[in-house]
């Protein structure tokens, strides 16, 4: 863990709202925004917590995204909702977009919702595990840049576009689907590289469209847009089901961008100015269908069917969708443990926009 700092998450909290704070974000929105990185932290998904900052304060000082989120809705219905982020925070967007479904979902029986013209959201998981509370089945999904291939091609057309499901639970841990439609998110080539390690060869390829190993060359030819990138779900053959993960990252695009009449695929922060992002929200109350106790308690014996069947050989445990990441959770309740490097950056942020460092 030599590599790693401890930090008490209170004093983390701070010190991040404060960034977000000076920069002009409302103090309402910072907390949001905060509270979306470090539940990635918390549950171990760092590539998604705070190592995002550094990137987010660049986006709002280079005038690429606004401070201040006004969230408009465009067209809504007693089950559904069109609104625009205006180029604001996602995480703010996402959150209180997913509010506004799960009210309606509450009175209506369920409620989907997309939303353009926003900026990275965060873990997609945060915003579906938020219906947990009202026993509401959670659905959230998002397009993102352009960093991942087609089956058989070498340019990087799709988003890494990660979905998650989140479902209530009567005694279990709730089952919480979280994941990325490629193969790895681009956050983990970051971390890779921030440790100096080489990746495996079914991550990602070079700009002819070859598997390598070179974490620092991928995410250079991915920024400057030299060709090559991520690959789907699957990797790089079909037989391996490539196609599949291409699949589901087109439908989380067609759901996420198109349904909304934002931007899509390669078009994706083609903007300079605005990157264009859309996500989609949906929440479901299992009492149109059968009713809330029962579906609970129907989760508990499927989870029970799964985790209590036959193992493989050398394995004496199967995981349920969740619940490493609620484990790690319990762990870091109150102190994380952040790669060094992301805290020199964090320090270097907080000498740039004046805010005491105290960790």
């Amino acid at each position: 863990m030599a590599d790693f700092t401890n930090i008490k998450v209170d004093v983390l909290r701070k010190f991040t709202e404060d960034i977000f704070i000076k920069l002009g974000v409302p103090e309402e929105d910072a907390k949001i925004t905060v509270d979306v990185l470090l539940a990635a932290n918390r549950r171990g998904i760092n590539s998604h917590g705070v190592a995002r900052l550094k990137r987010y304060v660049g986006y709002i000082k280079d005038n690429k995204m606004t401070p201040k989120t006004e969230l408009s809705i465009i067209k809504e219905t007693p089950v559904s909702i069109l609104a625009s982020a205006n180029n604001g925070i996602g995480q703010v967007a996402g959150y209180k977009t997913m509010n506004m479904v799960i009210n309606k979902a509450k009175e209506n029986g369920l409620c989907f919702a997309t939303v353009k013209e926003s900026n990275h959201y965060g873990i997609a998981g945060y915003y579906s595990m938020m219906a947990l509370k009202y026993d509401l089945l959670g659905i959230s999904l998002t397009n993102s840049a352009p960093l991942v291939l087609p089956t058989f091609g070498k340019q990087a057309i799709l988003g890494t576009n990660p979905l998650s499901i989140a479902a209530p639970t009567k005694n279990e841990r709730p089952f919480v689907l979280d994941m990325a439609t490629s193969t790895v998110p681009r956050g983990k080539l970051e971390v890779y590289n921030r440790m100096g390690k080489q990746i495996p060869d079914a991550w990602a390829t070079d700009e002819k469209g070859n598997p390598s190993t070179d974490a620092a060359k991928i995410l250079d030819n991915m920024l400057n847009r030299k060709g090559g990138g991520l690959l789907p779900l699957g990797g790089a053959m079909e037989e391996m089901g490539s196609h599949k993960g291409y699949g589901l990252s087109a439908m989380v695009d067609i759901l996420s961008g198109v349904l909304s009449g934002g931007a899509f695929g390669s078009i994706i922060y083609s903007n300079k100015q605005a990157a264009g992002v859309c996500h989609f929200f949906g929440a479901i109350n299992p009492d149109i269908f059968t009713s809330k106790d029962e579906f609970k308690e129907n989760m508990d014996k499927f989870i029970g069917i799964m985790r209590d069947s036959e193992k493989a050989e050398g394995r004496d445990k199967i995981y349920i969708a969740g619940e490493k990441e609620f484990s790690k959770e319990d762990e870091q309740e109150e102190t994380v443990s952040i790669s060094n490097k992301v805290v020199e950056n964090l320090k270097e942020i907080g000498n740039d926009v004046g805010i005491e460092v105290k960790f």
